[in-house]
C-alpha cells in the first residue's frame, strides 16, 4: 500500500492506494466520527462491492443508498434520493457519508455531504480508474444542469480517499480507457517524463497489470494533490487540470450526458486543445501527434462528433466555469508538460481549431 497526502492544513487527508483495501476497517474507522454511516453507491457497483464494505463497517449503524447508474442521473432528482435515505434513517450531524463508486457517485455523495445539515463528513472509495486518478481527489462535488456539466456544486473535501486497485478487475474496457484519458492529462500538463512512461506501459495498463496500475494511479494522484494543495478553490493553477475539459464538456452536453463517457469527451477535447496549442505556435506538429497517438493507444476517440458545428461548441463553451466577465479562457499547452490558462488568442485561431479536419488527422496517423 502507498499513502499520499493532500496538504490543506487542518483539512488535510490521506489517499490510500493498494490492492484489497476495501475490507480494511483499520483504514476507514479513524475517519468516522460518529456511529452512523451512509454508503452511497449505484446499481452496478452494489452487487460487486457493497457487502464487502458493509462487512468492514460492521458495528456501525449502516444505511445503504443505491442509485441508478449513469451520468444521465447526475441531477437534482437523484440527489434527493440520498437526502431521503439520510433523513429516513434519521442520520445526524455526526454521520459519515461514504461514496462507493465512480465519479458520478463521488460527486453526488460529496455534494450531499456538503449540504446535509450544512455539512457532514464523507469518505471517497472510487471504483473506476477515472475517479481514482481524478474526481475523488480535490473536493470538487456537484451535479449537472441541462445547460452545463457540473455547474451546480461545492468545494468540499473528504476525510480520506481509499483506492482499492482490485476493483478495476470488474471495470469494463471502455471505462478503463476513459480513465486513461485523465492519466495522460497529467503528463501533458505537468509531468512530461510521465508521457514516456505511459508510452512504454500503455499495454500493461490495458491488461490490468497491478504494478503498472498502482504506479500510474499514484503518480496521477500525487500530481493532483500538489496542484490542489497549492490552489484548492481553482483561483489559479488548479484550472490547468481542466485541459481538454472545456471542449469535452461541450461534447457531453450537446450529445446528452452519458452518450460519450467523460474520459472519452476529455480525450477528444484534449486533441482539440493540442491542435489549438499547435496553431498558436506553442507546440510542434510532432509533439501534438505524439500526444494524439497516446490517446489512440489507450483506445480513446480523437475526433469530435462530426455533427457538432463550431457554433454548437461555442454555445456550450460560453457557459464554461472558466468564463470570467464574459471572456472565454482555455487551458492550452505552452509545451508538453506545461499548461496555461489563457484568453490570449485570436478568435480566428479558435474558429480554425473548431473547424479543423480531425478525421483526416486520424487517417494520417493510423496509415
Amino acid at each position: 500500500m502507498q499513502t499520499l497526502h493532500v496538504d490543506l492544513g487542518e483539512r488535510s487527508y490521506p489517499i490510500y492506494i493498494g490492492s484489497g483495501l476495501l475490507g480494511r476497517a483499520d483504514l476507514l474507522t479513524p475517519h468516522i466520527v460518529g456511529r452512523q454511516v451512509a454508503i452511497v453507491t449505484n446499481e452496478t457497483v452494489a452487487p460487486l462491492y457493497l457487502s464487502q464494505l458493509e462487512a468492514a463497517l460492521q458495528g456501525y449503524e449502516l444505511t445503504s443508498v443505491v442509485l441508478p447508474d449513469g451520468e444521465a442521473f447526475k441531477n437534482w432528482e437523484t440527489l434527493q434520493l440520498i437526502f431521503d435515505g439520510l433523513l429516513g434513517a434519521r442520520h445526524d450531524r455526526r454521520t459519515t457519508v461514504v461514496a462507493l463508486g465512480g465519479g458520478v457517485i463521488g460527486d453526488m455523495a460529496g455534494f450531499a455531504a456538503a449540504c446535509y445539515q450544512r455539512g457532514v463528513n464523507f469518505i471517497q472509495i472510487p471504483t473506476t480508474l477515472l475517479s481514482q486518478v481524478d474526481s475523488s481527489v480535490g473536493g470538487k462535488t456537484g451535479i449537472n444542469h441541462p445547460l452545463g456539466k457540473n455547474m451546480v456544486g461545492a468545494f468540499y473535501q473528504p476525510q480520506a480517499v481509499l483506492i482499492d486497485t482490485s476493483t478495476l478487475n470488474t471495470l469494463p474496457a471502455r471505462e478503463l480507457s476513459a480513465g486513461l484519458a485523465e492519466v495522460i492529462k497529467y503528463g501533458l500538463i505537468c509531468d512530461e517524463p510521465f508521457l514516456a512512461w505511459l508510452e512504454g506501459h500503455m499495454q500493461a495498463l490495458l491488461d490490468l497489470d497491478s504494478q503498472a496500475l498502482t504506479a500510474a494511479i499514484a503518480r496521477s494522484c500525487a500530481a493532483k494533490a500538489r496542484v490542489v494543495s497549492a490552489d484548492e478553490r481553482e483561483s489559479g493553477i488548479r484550472a490547468t487540470l481542466n485541459l481538454g475539459h472545456t471542449f469535452g464538456h461541450a461534447i457531453e452536453t450537446e450529445q446528452g450526458y452519458g452518450v460519450w463517457l467523460h474520459g472519452e469527451a476529455v480525450a477528444a477535447g484534449t486533441v482539440m486543445a493540442l491542435e489549438m496549442s499547435h496553431r498558436l505556435g506553442w507546440i510542434s506538429a510532432s509533439e501534438r501527434d505524439r500526444a494524439v497517438r497516446l490517446f489512440l493507444a489507450a483506445g480513446l476517440p480523437v475526433v469530435p462528433p462530426a455533427e457538432m458545428s463550431a457554433n454548437d461548441f461555442l454555445q456550450h463553451m460560453a457557459v464554461d466555469k472558466k468564463v470570467l466577465d464574459g471572456q472565454l479562457r482555455l487551458v492550452l499547452l505552452r509545451q508538453l508538460g506545461e499548461a496555461v490558462v489563457t484568453a490570449d488568442f485570436a478568435p480566428e485561431i479558435l474558429n480554425a481549431t473548431l473547424n479543423a479536419d480531425y478525421a483526416a488527422q486520424l487517417e494520417r496517423l493510423v496509415n
